[in-house]
């Protein structure tokens, strides 16, 4: 048995988690926060036999896409003076871990 966790954008997670639903797959779903933009994700922890492992991650990276957005950022330009100015930076896609499971119990 293996345990997945999924981290997709919050943008997302509807959509995956539907998905996941109707492929007949159990899942956990835990409000997360990136540390590069601070932005709101959900983790999904998903408990599966091996051989659905890969049908649960083609399932997720149909359903969560990548997209660019624009975030601001700063530079330094000597004697204290600051400059912002937009920087454009790929978001969303998911990012995914596969454990092995030692033990699983559902009571």
């Amino acid at each position: 048995m293996k345990l997945i966790y999924a981290i997709v954008s919050h943008d997302d997670s509807s959509a995956v988690s539907s998905a996941l639903t109707k492929a007949g797959f159990f899942a956990t779903k835990l409000a997360s926060t990136g540390g590069f933009l601070m932005a709101g994700n959900t983790t999904f922890m998903i408990g599966t036999e091996d051989d659905k492992v890969d049908e649960a991650i083609a399932v997720i990276a149909k359903h969560s896409r990548k997209r660019t957005q624009m975030v601001p950022s700063s530079a330094t330009y000597g004697m204290g003076m600051y400059a912002t100015f937009p920087v454009e930076v790929t978001v969303g896609g998911a990012t995914i871990f596969v454990t092995n499971v030692e033990r699983f119990e559902k009571l």
